[in-house]
């Protein structure tokens, strides 16, 4: 048993709740921003913005037509995968190889992609380590041994995968379009506090595949959290810290949250309201891509999704066009609602003794 341990201490293989939940999991995240969601970025603003290079093809392969959002967008499996391998210090061998693994569980887990993707890098990219540099042809034994599992589990397991995790989102939409007030609470809620905690709540939105309704919801949730945390910390952070948590992350209050929790509950209580409101006054849908329902305010990228998925709606038909009561809601629901009622909840909060000064104040 202490060669075991001691070898998987050799390969820097730590099977913890961390390393595979948090570290791999917030890398998929960043993965999946730097492919499929940048490049639906690049197609909307080509699009809306009529810029010919993005929107004219410039790649042909198997008979598909490619723009240069298209292009990014296609490579959401394998830089998912190399993200995880990154995030799991994987060597250059292993790293590379996972390129054909991202490919091949993306494409074989079907709208649960992103999960099947999760899962089998992660066992694909630690099998890999544990043979790197073991035999004096590891240029030719690692990258076999790391694509042969990955494919061979892509086919078995990504399927499956793909299948429960596309299920489990399409009950939480249907859920939400049959009870919006009740969901609207609990998607918003969950999907905001996932967003503060050190997870990706982007990786989970995009792995459930969750829009319409329920995508509508988590946005919700995830920009009362961001915005909440950087108008109710404005005294104590100032400007930085209100564009850091604003349009970066709420999770840098993590540290001031676990010194005192109470911190959270104006945020939190702000996503329950919201949530509903999102979901049955204003009927906000995220129709973009499901990675974005998880984004809040950083970058602004929930904002661009829904945006994205009504021009998508037009262009299928479904939605005649963006009227002035989307706007409205977005901005209400994004943006203003969470900087009066965060503030305001947390003032009562300070009168209570929950909330003392400098409990939000940022590391710096």
């Amino acid at each position: 048993m202490e060669k075991v341990k001691e070898f998987l201490r050799r390969k820097d293989i730590v099977i913890s709740a961390r390393r595979y939940g948090i570290d791999a999991l917030g890398a998929m995240a960043q993965g999946l921003f730097c492919s499929l969601l940048i490049g639906t970025i690049i197609n909307t603003i080509g699009t809306q913005f009529h810029i010919a290079f993005l929107t004219q093809t410039v790649a042909t392969v198997g008979g598909a037509e490619y723009t240069v959002g298209g292009l990014a967008s296609a490579m959401s499996g394998p830089a998912m995968a190399i993200a995880i391998g990154y995030a799991l210090h994987c060597p250059p061998l292993v790293l590379f190889s996972l390129t054909a693994v991202g490919f091949a569980s993306n494409a074989l887990g079907g709208a649960g992609g992103p999960l099947a993707v999760l899962f089998i890098a992660i066992l694909s990219a630690e099998i890999g380590k544990a043979v790197s540099k073991e035999t004096k042809v590891d240029i030719l034994v690692t990258p076999f041994i790391t694509i042969l599992v990955g494919v061979l589990l892509s086919a078995a397991i990504a399927p499956p995968i793909g299948a429960a995790a596309s299920s489990l989102g399409q009950i939480i939409m249907w859920a939400t379009e049959l009870q919006p007030f009740l969901m609207g609470i609990l998607v918003s809620v969950i999907v905001g506090i996932a967003l503060t905690l050190p997870i990706s709540s982007a990786a989970i939105c995009a792995a459930l595949g969750l829009t319409g309704f329920a995508g509508g919801a988590a946005v919700a949730g995830c920009c009362a959290q961001m915005v909440g945390f950087a108008v109710m910390s404005f005294r104590e952070n100032r400007w930085g810290g209100l564009v850091s948590q604003g349009i970066g992350t709420s999770m840098l209050q993590m540290p001031n949250i676990v010194r005192n929790p109470r911190i959270w509950i104006a945020p939190t209580v702000t996503s329950a309201i919201t949530g509903p409101i999102a979901t049955c006054l204003f009927k906000l849908q995220m129709n973009g891509p499901p990675v974005s329902s998880g984004m809040g305010t950083c970058g602004l990228v929930g904002q661009i999704g829904v945006y994205t998925g009504w021009i998508n709606d037009i262009a299928a038909g479904n939605k005649e066009a963006i009227t002035a009561m989307d706007w409205i809601g977005l901005i209400l629901v994004c943006f203003v609602l969470p900087a009066i009622l965060a503030p305001l909840i947390n003032h009562f909060c300070r009168k209570a003794g929950w909330v003392k000064d400098r409990d939000l104040t940022l590391a710096e």
